[in-house]
């Protein structure tokens, strides 16, 4: 039986990491044998990925790597990538330099290298060359964004796999909740933000619900549940699936997400509500990800407006709302065509 041999790392405190590990593990079981990495992940993140009694769980990167050297040599073994943010940094290089034996011994004993769902940070020039040997030996590459594939020079686009994730078909019932969540790292949220979203709430009779999907965002969600008079959904880090379906339930009573958080608005949006990234800064992330995803033009940049225009702009994302809940359909089939492109790349292992 093949056997597939992943990383399931992240950022511990981020339940947008979870919902995109996850997916790829159930995309991979079919295919075979699961050894997945899980670092020191605490037990909440671990238990939130949906591992199975028959999945082999590693703590230790050298058990892991040497378990998959063997199976490599055995002419057993496939590796797939783990979604999301590849940084081009040198720090950031350093699973795709460790993985190179392992992937060149697997590759000539007949296994498959899978990359889906990637996307890079940063569009840094020389990192990209250290990159090169992994991309080169991989057998299939997906990147979750054009902008990704274009820097790279190779491999096609593909949806964020957690436009996957969520209710198939969000119930239509009442939904009085606008939900607001920011980043703690970027700069301070402005008083023409905050005049947006509560005259926005406003003129479309929401309640503002604050929420914390990434612990670190903590403190800045209180900031501003207290800005805005709004309630809050705070999180500790603690108990990932507690959280994860509070979070859910949120998003399924909301009928806008207001973020900069790109899995934010993904999750809210797979569950019902219209996503507006109303953005603090110029980043183009949440803009590549969604136009990858047939699903344009949900950002707003600041540009020092006042309210009234933020609230304009977010008024033209809402009333876009059947649109993109096309593109968003669109993107769930374009998901399972991936899908089957990934288990006929591992059904090819060792043939």
């Amino acid at each position: 039986m093949s056997q597939i041999f992943t990383p399931a790392i992240g950022q511990y405190d981020n339940i947008g990491d979870i919902i995109l590990r996850r997916p790829l593990l159930e995309w991979l079981r079919p295919a075979g044998e699961l050894h997945v990495f899980v670092g020191p992940a605490p037990h909440g993140f671990e238990a939130s990925l949906g591992l199975q009694a028959h999945d082999h769980v590693y703590r230790s990167f050298s058990t892991w790597y040497l378990a998959g050297l063997k199976s490599a040599l055995a002419g057993r073994a496939s590796y797939a990538f783990k979604p999301g943010e590849i940084q081009l940094t040198l720090k950031g290089m350093k699973e795709h330099v460790s993985m190179l034996p392992l992937l060149a011994l697997l590759r000539l004993r007949g296994g498959r290298v899978v990359r889906v769902g990637s996307g890079a940070r940063n569009f840094a020039r020389w990192p990209r060359l250290v990159l090169w040997p992994s991309v080169a030996l991989s057998n299939l590459l997906f990147w979750r964004d054009r902008r990704t594939a274009e820097h790279l020079g190779s491999g096609a686009v593909m949806p964020d796999l957690a436009f996957g994730d969520g209710d198939l078909s969000p119930a239509e019932g009442p939904r009085p909740w606008m939900i607001v969540s920011m980043r703690g790292d970027r700069h301070g949220v402005s008083d023409a933000w905050v005049a947006a979203v509560r005259g926005f709430a406003l003129r479309e009779g929401l309640k503002i619900k604050l929420v914390t999907q990434v612990a670190r965002d903590a403190e800045l969600s209180l900031d501003l549940a207290r800005r805005l008079n709004a309630e809050l959904l705070q999180w500790d880090g603690k108990d990932h699936d507690f959280q994860e379906e509070r979070l859910r339930q949120a998003y399924r009573e909301a009928r806008v997400a207001v973020s900069d958080r790109l899995h934010v608005l993904i999750a809210a949006f797979t569950h019902g509500a219209v996503p507006i990234g109303l953005l603090t800064d110029k980043s183009d992330k949440i803009a590549r990800h969604f136009e990858a995803a047939g699903v344009a033009s949900v950002h707003i940049y600041p540009d020092d407006r006042p309210a009234e225009q933020l609230i304009e702009a977010m008024r033209t994302v809402l009333l876009r709302k059947r649109e993109l809940f096309d593109g968003l359909a669109h993107a769930r089939v374009e998901l399972q065509g991936v899908r089957q492109r990934v288990l006929q790349c591992l059904a090819e292992a060792n043939a």
